[in-house]
Order: structure tokens, then C-alpha cells, then sequence
């Protein structure tokens, strides 16, 4: 690395400091020089393919962040050397001889490619198939043996199409190696089917071999064939075969003399710093060809240099691999493609560091005398969080760190900062209208081209096309919005003091971020509503702009009242703005939020009610408290912020509070006015008074969820068959209507009412109710699907349910929900009662008395006594619709018919 002369004469002390540089055509030329270098060393004289302990030499690696650029540089590099005709111009040419030829094979190692170790010693085999036109004996028999061992009955042939592998050649390799192994079987002069076996072969190969037999002459020279043909056929010996095959290239004849140049491409997904199997195996292919080429590219730097890796790897330290370990240290990465320095460089930067090499990088970048970091540990750890990677600003905090030490000694809070530098190094290459676009889109999340052009005022994409293929801007094709900033060029355009020519006044700040939200409004308006994808990623970044730039709600208000009625509830809170990106991300706490206009309180509104999934109740509450009293939003939404407000009163057994809520909703022409009148029924029938629930029923229609309400009077009244056409009736409003909460929220209910009559369909009612909750956030629905699971499985002898009860009952109580609490006792009630467990059931109905005595759900405790058939001296007030003994008949019904249906399972 050079010397950072900056940091040298920004201190009277000496200290130690490195600084390099990247371009693309300096990655070029280093593959060049290092493949120059590569083919005058296989091609001397002296070079012994078998030689197991000189250094290597024939690896290059490239590493970077996601996104930056590896897979592009690895596949050009692939095509330059395949075709001239490819090769970027300003690249210029290598002086390479026309022999030995260059194979260049890419082998892409990501997860997604699904390439295991096998296809990637069977690709570079492949890669040699075209071109040597022949069997390659000493690694095909291995090959065959090690193939019938371990795929047996699956031909190779058969493998090779499924993996995509035939166009490399996959029709020519099982002939050559049907052909190596038959006249293997000819010179060792085996019998017909003896000869066509390879296990055979192989074991009268090593046998020849070790006598040193005429006939195994050819392959005599390959002094580890007959060890490797003796070993298991595993996967561990696999990884030894590209020993034989190196040994096969070097005794090609001049005509057909070849380099393999080998690309492994994302290599990150080998492993990481503790699991290095795959690696290990490998880096064994590596060592094992030094007759062959390897670019690597992948996430991180590669640490086959570094001792302390002795017994991960096989291979480790700078005397195995010279050009791994820079000069300075073998712990420094090498942070840019400036090479002076160091003599044989082989790790190159093209892109931001991994948070790894960060780390490494900080320690060594500044050093004392003796050789330790001068950045302390809590300050590289700050520094390396707010760079995200990227190098630039690892310098520019370094050199800060040497300004800041002439005075004082530097603390962690005086890197909590953006640098303004940035800015301008950022831009310095744009043109004026892509300046413009990058700081409009610096408002965004995310963008595509119409969403940062309507953002920055433009009525031509052509300068937000041209920033795309920018390397600051990301893409990921996947999601909803293709593009997004890299997160510290976002950070500092927004938040660093702009002291460039055509800086943004606060004016334009303004001006942007209410073009950016109408336009997101008008993606929302001009698509179909029903694209909820499209919905939730408009308001997240619409809030955001809403209460950071104190814009008006608009569109936000319908897109609002959308979100709320599919019951889905994903989370929607942008961060504080005053809380750093990371804390944000780690869900570190933010405190009440501040309320200053409608979009604050609109942001608390939906953040209550999303989070309301996962929190108790009581904090739902108490939000939305803070949002009434704020009066900040309009009507309609105070109306929204009272609804559910008053649902969690009902929640919390606060019916009184819950009961004034609905009724101030009910009494007015929102669109929550009929979920409020729901809500009543609900109060009524919690209290008991079931005439009044049924006759409010009957006026909601499908608003009110008028048949999941009926249904929900049907079942405390164990009129099952009602309950189960009643959700039914109600899950396919909610499929007509699009709504999959309440779609999910009645299939469960179906499921909990089928769970006392029909065990087996309820399994299938709750497979069904499984699918439905998939994706959506709803607590309370899948707190009613696993009640109803103990349902279906009571009367079962063991512990095994009273168990998951346990379990289900602490989850209830952190969250707050008093129905789901009490229905989950009488669901114990139930199974005790199915098997007549009197002790147990006295319990279970003590406790269901103490939940319910002067609160809501009085009546569970009568439908407790009901199941088990005993009398009740103490009858709750409920207003029964056919009258007491009618219900009691029924639940005690349900429990006889449980009973009998286990007796005969038995």
C-alpha cells in the first residue's frame, strides 16, 4: 500500500499510515499482469505439477460489498479472456504467448446458483472435455469410481442435464470417461463385465501399480494415483482429485497444452469466518492445481495467508500464499487497487469494505511507533458503523481523527458525524441535472426512474437514467422500487453542511419532498388499490416525508383508511428522525413520539395500531390517548384513533371506557360508524345481554361483520352448526370483498366452533386457517387458532396439552387480551370436563370465576357448570336467547359426544 502522506504530516508524532486506490482498468491489468506472470512460470522448465509444498501464486482476488460490481468484473474478465474481441478497449491487450491456450471456466458459488462442491469439480473437468477431445485416465477412474460409489444407479449423463452442465461439453465427458476406463480395462487385460466396472479397474489399477506392473506404465508417473484410487470415494477424497487432474494437464502435448483460468464467483457464500467447511475443500482445488488460474471474487478479503487459521484451512499463512498477506501486515486488507508497496498484491478492493474488514482495516490504517492502532476500539466501532462500507469515509474519519488528536484526545461522539467532503467527491462527476436527481432521491427509500424524476421536478428521464448506473446508486430488480442510494451518500446529502456551488437551499429541500410524496400518492392512485405491496411501501416513505418536512396529509388520509381495512397491520413507523439509522434498525427505543402536526399524528396512529400485534394492549391504549388529545387530525381519523381505542378498552375488560368510545363513533358518518356499532353487540354480548347483541346484529350487514358476530352468539349459545354456516357466511364476504384479515380472523373462528364438534375437520379448518394468517400480523387471530387447537385435542390423557396450555397462557397475558385469556380457560374447562377430572376442573373454574366475577364473560363460568353437568347456585345475569337449560343441554352435549368419541377410539 502507499504511504498516506496527509496522516504523515498531520502529526509531529511518526505515525504509521497506508492509503490506495481502485479503478476498473487497474483490476484488468492486474489480472494480465498476474496471468503473465502465471503462464511464464507453468511453462518453465522446472514447474512440477504434483510439487505439494512450494508457495502459490496462482490466485487473484477481488472483494467488495453486494452489489458493487464482482459478478460484472468476473464475467468480463471471463469473456476478455475467452474472445479478444470482448475485451474492453481501454483495457489494452496482454502480451500473452498463443501457447499454452487459456480455458476460462466461470463458477458461480452463490446460494442462489444452488453449486455444490461436486458440479464444481465436475465443471472444471468439463472446461478440459471440448478441448482435449479425450479421457483424462488417472482423474476418470477416480472420477467413475468415486461416481458408481456414491450416485449409484444415477448416470452422469443424467446428472449433467439436470444441473445445466451439457452445453460445457456434458455429451462428450461420460464417453471419454467410459473410454478411459475400457482401455484401462484392455492394457490391465480384465475380463468383459469386470472391465466395464470401475471399482474393478481401480482396485487391478493399484495392484498394477504397486508392483509396478508394464501395464500400468502410462499412468506410473502419477505417484499419488494408487493412494487416492485406495481411499473411500467420499466427498473429503473428491476434494483430492484435482491433484490427478492437474497431473493430466501438465502430460498434454504441446498442441493440446491448457491453462485452466477458473473464476469463482461469490465466494462469500462458501462460508463465513467460523464455518469454513466448503471453503476448506475449496482451497484444496487451489492448492492441489497450480497449473491453473484462479479470480476469485467475492464479499470479504481472503484470509488464507493468516496463520491463525491453521486447522480451519489446510493451507494457511504468507509463505503458502505470498500475494494474500499484504506487506504491512497479514491482518490489514487492502483497502484500494493502488498497489505500490507492495511486491506481488492479490487482494483487491472494487467497493466498499465488509463491516469485517472495516474493522481490520481501522486498526491498521493509523499506528503507533510500536506498531498498535491509534484508533481506540469504541471509536473505530462508531466510525465503521456510520461509513457503511464505504472507504472513502474510513479515510476522511481517520484523517478527522489525527485533526481532532493535535488539540485533544478524541472521543466516539466526534465521529457521530457526516463528512461534507463526501458531498463534493460524490458529485463531482455528475452532470448538473444528475446532481439534482441524486439529492431529490436522497428523500427516497427507494425510487425507479418516474419516481426520482417526478421527485426532482424533471420532465425528461434522461439524467436519472444516466445516475442509475451510477456504482452510488444500488439495484435490487426484486423489489417494489428498484434503486436506492448507497445509505452513507443518502446520510450525508441530507444531513452534511452543503458547501457546494449548486447546493439545495431549505426552500428546495421543501419543494422536493412535496414532489416526492405527491408522486408517491399518485404511483399509490394510478395503480390497483388492491396492490398491497405497493400500498404499504407508498406510506412508509410517504410519513416519513409527511412529518419530516411538516407536508400535508392529502393522500395519506385515504391511504390510511385502506391499510386499516384489510386488518393486516404490517409496521409502518419511519425511525425518529433524530435516532441514528442503526439503533433505528436494531428496534432500540425512541421514546414517545412528538407530536407537532397532523402526519406526526398520524405516524402514531398506525405505529400504535401495528404494534398493538405485539405489545400489550395497555400501550396501545395510552397512544392512542396521546393522538385524541393532540387534536391534530381531522375527524375522520380522530374517529379511527377513537375506534380502536375503544377496542383495546374491550381487550383490557374496560367496557365502560370501551362502551363511550363506540357510541361517540357509532353516533357519526365515518367509516368506522358501523364497526362501531359492531362493537357494541360485542360489549353486549360480553356483558351477557345477548338479545340486545343478536337484535344490533341483525341491522349490520356485511360493514359490521354481521355474520361473524351472529356466529360469535351462536357458539357461547353451543349452537356449533350455526356458528360454523355463520363464519363460513363471513369468510366469503371477506373473499368477495378482498379483505384477507377479516378473511383470516373468520376462518379461525370456524375453526375454534368446529374444534368442539368434529375434531378431524377442524385439523383441516385450521390447516386452512394456517395459510390464510400467512403474512399477515394478527395477534389475536392466532391466539383464537391455537386455543382452538387445545379445543380440538381435549378429553386427550397426559400432560402433553396442559403443557402448551402453559405455554399459551404466559403469551396471552403479555398481551393483554382478556378474551382470548378467558376462552382459553374454558377451553381448559372443557378438556377436563371431557375427562370427568373433577379436581382439575374445580380449579379451572375457580379460576375462570376469578376472571370473570363482576368483569365481562360473567356467563363462561354458567357454561363451565354446563359442560360438566353440575348445578349452578350462583347464575351469572346473562340474557340467554332460548333460555338456560336449552344451553345447558347443548355444551353438556358437547362434552358426552367428546367422551364417546375417545371411548371409541380406544
Amino acid at each position: 500500500m502507499a504511504r498516506d502522506l496527509r496522516a504523515l504530516f498531520g502529526s509531529n508524532e511518526r505515525l504509521g499510515a497506508q492509503e490506495a486506490f481502485t479503478n476498473r482498468e487497474a483490476q484488468w491489468s492486474a489480472v494480465a499482469a498476474a496471468l503473465t506472470a502465471h503462464l511464464a512460470h507453468v511453462t518453465d522448465p522446472g514447474f512440477d505439477a504434483q510439487d505439494l509444498e512450494a508457495p502459490r501464486h496462482n490466485v487473484i482476488v477481488f472483494h467488495g460489498v453486494g452489489g458493487i460490481g464482482k459478478t460484472t468484473l468476473s464475467r468480463k474478465v471471463e469473456s476478455a479472456i475467452a474472445d479478444a474481441g470482448q475485451r474492453p478497449a481501454q483495457w489494452g491487450a496482454p502480451t500473452w504467448p498463443d501457447s499454452p491456450r487459456l480455458l476460462p471456466v466461470r463458477i458461480d458459488l452463490a446460494r442462489s446458483a444452488g453449486t455444490d462442491f461436486e458440479q464444481l469439480v465436475l465443471t472444471l473437468r468439463l472446461a478440459l472435455a471440448r478441448h482435449v477431445g479425450r479421457g483424462l485416465p488417472a482423474f476418470d477412474i477416480a472420477l467413475r469410481r468415486y461416481w458408481d460409489a456414491t450416485h449409484p444407479g444415477e448416470p452422469l449423463e443424467e446428472y449433467l442435464r439436470r444441473r445445466g452442465l451439457v452445453a460445457m461439453a456434458g455429451e462428450a465427458l461420460p464417453g471419454q470417461i467410459k473410454n478411459a476406463v475400457g482401455e484401462a480395462a484392455q492394457q490391465l487385460a480384465l475380463p468383459g463385465m469386470a472391465g466395464s466396472a470401475a471399482g474393478q479397474v481401480a482396485a487391478a489399477l493399484v495392484t498394477a501399480l504397486r508392483q509396478r506392473h508394464e501395464k500400468a506404465r502410462a499412468l506410473a508417473g502419477c505417484a499419488r494415483l494408487a493412494d487416492l484410487l485406495e481411499a473411500e470415494p467420499d466427498l473429503e477424497t473428491l476434494s483430492f482429485y484435482p491433484h490427478l487432474l492437474a497431473w493430466e494437464i501438465a502430460r498434454l502435448p504441446v498442441k493440446k497444452a491448457a491453462v485452466p483460468v477458473v473464476l469463482l464467483d461469490g465466494f462469500e457464500d462458501t462460508g463465513d469466518r467460523t464455518h469454513r467447511d466448503l471453503e476448506r475443500l475449496v482451497q484444496r482445488v487451489v492448492w492441489l492445481m497450480p497449473s491453473a488460474f484462479f479470480v476469485i471474487t467475492g464479499r470479504s478479503r481472503l484470509q488464507w495467508a493468516d496463520p491463525a487459521l491453521q486447522g480451519q484451512l489446510d493451507y494457511t499463512g504468507p509463505t503458502a500464499w505470498p500475494g494474500l498477506a499484504p506487506a504491512s501486515s497479514p491482518l490489514v486488507p487492502a483497502a484500494r487497487t493502488s498497489t505500490a508497496g507492495q511486491a506481488d498484491p492479490r487482494q483487491l478492493l472494487i467497493g466498499d469494505f465488509s463491516p469485517e474488514d472495516c474493522e481490520d482495516y481501522l486498526a491498521h490504517r493509523l499506528t503507533t511507533p510500536n506498531g498498535q492502532p491509534l484508533i481506540p476500539t469504541d471509536i473505530r466501532a462508531v466510525i465503521a458503523r456510520r461509513s457503511h462500507g464505504l472507504p472513502l469515509y474510513l479515510d476522511l474519519a481517520a484523517l478527522r481523527y489525527v485533526e481532532i488528536r493535535r488539540t485533544r484526545t478524541p472521543i466516539a461522539d466526534d465521529f457521530e458525524a457526516d463528512f461534507p467532503a463526501l458531498i463534493a467527491r460524490t458529485l463531482q462527476d455528475l452532470t448538473g441535472d444528475e446532481r439534482h436527481v441524486l439529492r431529490a432521491a436522497a428523500l427516497l427509500d427507494a425510487f425507479d426512474i418516474p419516481l426520482a424524476t417526478a421527485a426532482a421536478g424533471m420532465n425528461h428521464d434522461a439524467p436519472a437514467l444516466r445516475l442509475v448506473e451510477r456504482p452510488l446508486v444500488h439495484e435490487d430488480q426484486a423489489a417494489l422500487w428498484p434503486y436506492h442510494l448507497h445509505a452513507l451518500v443518502r446520510s450525508t446529502l441530507r444531513g452534511a453542511d452543503d458547501r457546494t456551488d449548486d447546493r439545495w437551499s431549505d426552500q428546495d429541500w421543501q419543494r422536493a419532498a412535496d414532489r416526492a410524496n405527491t408522486a408517491l400518492g399518485n404511483q399509490w392512485t394510478a395503480s390497483d388499490t388492491s396492490n398491497r405491496t405497493l400500498l404499504i411501501g407508498c406510506l412508509r416513505q410517504g410519513l416519513r416525508l409527511a412529518r419530516d418536512h411538516h407536508l400535508n396529509l392529502g393522500w395519506l388520509a385515504d391511504a390510511a383508511w385502506t391499510y386499516v381495512s384489510d386488518s393486516v397491520w404490517e409496521p409502518l413507523a419511519p425511525p425518529a428522525p433524530d435516532v441514528p439509522a442503526a439503533q433505528a434498525a436494531a428496534g432500540g427505543p425512541t421514546g414517545a413520539a412528538k407530536l407537532d402536526t397532523p402526519a406526526d399524528a398520524l405516524v402514531e396512529t398506525l405505529s400504535a395500531l401495528a404494534a398493538r400485534q405485539r405489545e400489550h394492549r395497555t400501550h396501545t391504549a395510552d397512544r392512542l390517548t396521546r393522538v385524541i388529545d393532540s387534536r391534530l387530525l381531522p375527524e375522520d381519523l380522530t374517529h379511527m384513533a377513537l375506534y380502536y381505542r375503544a377496542k383495546a378498552h374491550r381487550d383490557l375488560g374496560r367496557s365502560t371506557a370501551s362502551r363511550q368510545g363506540m357510541q361517540q363513533v357509532a353516533a357519526g358518518t365515518t367509516r368506522l360508524a358501523p364497526a362501531a356499532r359492531r362493537g357494541l353487540a360485542h360489549l353486549a354480548r360480553l356483558d351477557g345481554d345477548f338479545p340486545t347483541a343478536h337484535a344490533t346484529a341483525l341491522t349490520l350487514g356485511w360493514a359490521g361483520r354481521q355474520h361473524r358476530v351472529l356466529g360469535d352468539l351462536a357458539w357461547v349459545h353451543a349452537q356449533m352448526d350455526q356458528a360454523d354456516a355463520h363464519y363460513a357466511a363471513a369468510r366469503a364476504d371477506a373473499e368477495q370483498h378482498a379483505v384477507a384479515g377479516e378473511r383470516a380472523t373468520s376462518q379461525a373462528q370456524l375453526a375454534f366452533a368446529r374444534a368442539f364438534t368434529d375434531p378431524a375437520a377442524a385439523a383441516d379448518e385450521l390447516d386452512l386457517a394456517a395459510q390464510l394468517l400467512a403474512g399477515l400480523d394478527l395477534r389475536a387471530t392466532t391466539l383464537t387458532t391455537r386455543i382452538a387447537a387445545l379445543v380440538r385435542d381435549a378429553g386427550t390423557p397426559g400432560n402433553e396439552l396442559l403443557e402448551r396450555a402453559a405455554v399459551l397462557d404466559a403469551e396471552v397475558r403479555a398481551s393483554g387480551v382478556r378474551a382470548a385469556r378467558t376462552t382459553l380457560t374454558l377451553a381448559l374447562c372443557f378438556h377436563h370436563a371431557a375427562l370427568n377430572n373433577n379436581n382439575a376442573l374445580d380449579t379451572a373454574i375457580r379460576d375462570l370465576d376469578q376472571l370473570t366475577r363482576g368483569h365481562d364473560y360473567a356467563y363462561y363460568t354458567d357454561i363451565a357448570h354446563f359442560m360438566a353437568g353440575r348445578d349452578l347456585h350462583f347464575p351469572s345475569p346473562a340474557r340467554w336467547l332460548d333460555g338456560p337449560e336449552a344451553v345447558r343441554s347443548r355444551w353438556r352435549t358437547l362434552v358426552t359426544s367428546r367422551q364417546e368419541l375417545l371411548h371409541g377410539a380406544r
